[in-house]
């Protein structure tokens, strides 16, 4: 169970990370931000691409998850860094 937390958490950054590189400009998230935004898209990437393989587990990311997952945290980004500034200008 922690071993799995603790690779949920790993595949987190790494597709946190993957996301923040592939969306252009400077964002100004936290690494923590940046892994929980990740451990979502893999949540949701593992869901969505369990839904294409019928033989799999849901939350086993495969490499289509891993894809869709790269795909979903990228567009949490946006929306994360669009909610931060929307703050930035009412303030």
């Amino acid at each position: 169970m922690i071993f799995q937390i603790l690779g949920l958490l790993l595949v987190g950054i790494v597709i946190g990370a993957l996301a923040r590189l592939l969306r252009p400009g400077k964002q100004s998230m936290s690494m923590v931000a940046t892994m929980l935004l990740g451990v979502v898209g893999a949540i949701i990437g593992g869901l969505i691409g369990g839904l294409f393989n019928d033989n799999t587990n849901p939350f086993e990311l495969n490499f289509l998850g891993f894809v869709f997952a790269v795909i979903a945290a990228f567009l949490l980004v946006g929306v994360a860094e669009g909610m931060s500034s929307r703050n930035k200008n009412t303030v």
